[in-house]
């Protein structure tokens, strides 16, 4: 077992951008399917497997009340966000788990600082939490439209790194993920949505604006990357045109995780084993 695991690090590890390096997206190719076997079938049972092993550490994980699970999704439009929380969750039961998704901020949110909203809905003890998007939506669209500039977004880059290892010190284990999609991939499946009238539903307009600045995008995630992957708080770059690939390593990512964590359930009350319960 101590050698799969060690397996696992090393081939998980790949995929990690290393703290205080240059880094550069073109490194992790997109369409990139090695967490992928020869079989559809195969990795549909490989991903049941996960999603089964998740589900019983997360059960001793809120049971225990002691570790905190922060999961942070970033992507462009269609880069499978949602779709990676229905499938790496989908043994899971809904106690102690929560998705939080971080929208345009209200008026509200805008009269407190950027990080105000966000602190709210880190975990507590005994809790994953997925966001779906995130804090770095304020060092990335903010940055992509020069509604900040460069010398703002560093301030940021440092507040984020800040607030981060501020989460890991009380307790927190945090897991960034970007889901690394091509243009090309993001075409097909916008126009999925279009043409599929079940899914219509996620298609937004304005998505096309932001598509617009796809090169811009991508230089703003390059730079946040690097500069917020840290030790305590690193971020994987996971290749994200292949749905189940996407699936399978942000699963391997998340399990991987929560067995470092050494979890036990609660111990027995000793004055519990001395009660029997009665007709």
């Amino acid at each position: 077992m101590a050698n799969q695991e060690k397996s696992l690090d090393k081939n998980l590890d790949q995929y990690k951008v290393k703290p205080n390096s240059k880094f550069s997206l073109s490194s992790i190719q997109p369409n990139d399917k090695s967490e992928r076997s020869d079989s559809k079938a195969k990795d549909a049972l490989a991903l049941e497997k996960l999603a089964v092993e998740i589900n019983a550490l997360q059960d001793i994980l809120h049971a225990q009340a002691k570790h905190k699970v922060l999961l942070i999704l970033q992507g462009m439009d269609a880069s499978g966000k949602d779709g990676t929380v229905k499938h790496v969750f989908s043994e899971c039961d809904p106690l102690g788990i929560r998705l939080a998704s971080f929208k345009a901020p209200s008026a509200d949110e805008l009269a407190h600082d950027y990080l105000w909203r966000v602190h709210s809905q880190v975990p507590k003890k005994g809790e994953i939490v997925i966001f779906n998007r995130s804090h770095y939506e304020d060092v990335l669209i903010v940055k992509v439209h020069d509604w900040i500039d460069e010398a703002e977004c560093k301030r940021r880059f440092a507040q984020i790194n800040d607030f981060e290892r501020m989460l890991t010190e009380t307790g927190t284990l945090v897991i960034k993920c970007f889901l690394h999609i091509s243009k090309e991939e993001q075409k097909v499946r916008m126009q999925e949505r279009l043409d599929d009238p079940t899914k219509t539903w996620k298609f937004n307009p304005g998505d096309l604006n932001e598509r617009a600045v796809w090169s811009k995008y991508m230089v703003a995630y390059e730079n946040a990357l690097q500069a917020t992957s840290t030790s305590y708080a690193p971020w994987y770059v996971v290749p994200a045109d292949s749905k189940t690939n996407r699936n399978l390593l942000i699963s391997r990512l998340l399990l991987n995780a929560l067995k470092s964590l050494k979890l036990e359930y609660p111990s027995v009350p000793a004055e519990y084993k001395k009660i029997s319960i009665e007709d």
